[in-house]
């Protein structure tokens, strides 16, 4: 219930900012992207990723700076990623959980690409779009993820699942509040064993295998979620319809919200009124490997 703080974890909120003014000084002047990107909350997340160590803090977010200015995930808008969504695999929820939290819904058996680049991509979209909905001094998310219907069949490659999960660890560190796996088949449990090899420790806890008919299952479930906002595919009452058509404008409504956030140039995205996904093409992704290299 309560977590017995480590060595290097810290006792106050002074200590931490003592800290974070030590990482501000060793990262130095910044400027455009990179200001707006690590503030203080942000820097407080890397450091806890870290234990507060401020060396390794620096070295970590100075990697994100790098990954981000070559990827720019930013940049990334909902038209480039869009035919990745058409299923609904991967999606924001209308609903927080009672810490306030975005809720991501996962729905692993509608995977409808076999493109690395273009599920990392839309993945890496919804992280962006998810911490740009986040309320105000909430910095995580929490994952809802269905396994109804998955099969091996739907599963993507294991050198994409790394990829993901280097992405999620090195640079979206403290991101991830809670992931519910609802109902995950004997199958996917020698998935999970696999892909747990390269978790961090302290994020593997954040996993939780739930079921349903299960009391302990439906107990954690309502610890987290209100009955009537939670979906009756985790236990819950309220139904969950993807609308692709009515997302997508949700999304290029978001789009415009993250240019003014960062400071872009809003005339050369797509307004809401104006997106088609019949004329969506996708386009190319930069190359993850140099980027995890």
């Amino acid at each position: 219930m309560f977590k017995r703080r480590n060595a290097h974890q810290l006792e106050n909120d002074s200590q931490q900012d003592n800290k974070v003014n030590e990482l501000k000084s060793a990262i130095g002047p910044l400027s455009g992207h990179s200001l707006v990107f690590c503030s203080d909350a942000s820097l407080k997340r890397y450091l806890d990723a870290r234990n507060w160590n401020v060396e390794k803090a620096k070295k970590m977010i100075e990697e994100t700076l790098k990954w981000r200015s070559t990827y720019k995930p930013q940049e990334i808008r909902w038209h480039q990623v869009a035919h990745e969504g058409e299923t609904g695999k991967v999606s924001r929820a209308s609903f927080h959980d009672r810490q306030g939290r975005v809720v991501l819904i996962m729905r692993p058996a509608l995977q409808n690409s076999t493109s690395s680049e273009g599920n990392i991509k839309h993945l890496v979209y919804l992280l962006e779009n998810a911490i740009l909905n986040l309320p105000k001094g909430q910095e995580q998310m929490s994952w809802l993820i269905d396994f109804t219907g998955w099969s091996m069949a739907a599963n993507v490659p294991m050198k994409t699942t790394r990829e993901i999960v280097y992405i999620l660890q090195n640079h979206y560190p403290e991101r991830l509040g809670m992931a519910f796996l609802y109902n995950p088949p004997r199958l996917f449990q020698a998935v999970y064993r696999a892909v747990k090899y390269f978790l961090d420790p302290k994020t593997a806890q954040k996993v939780k295998f739930v079921y349903p008919k299960d009391k302990a299952s439906d107990e954690l479930m309502t610890s987290h979620f209100d009955v009537e906002n939670l979906p009756k595919e985790f236990g819950g009452e309220a139904t969950l319809e993807y609308d692709h058509d009515d997302f997508s404008r949700q999304m290029s409504e978001d789009d415009i919200k993250t240019a003014k956030f960062w400071g872009l140039e809003e005339k050369q995205y797509p307004k809401p009124n104006s997106f088609s996904t019949a004329n969506v093409v996708p386009e190319p992704a930069t190359s993850l490997a140099s980027v995890a290299s």
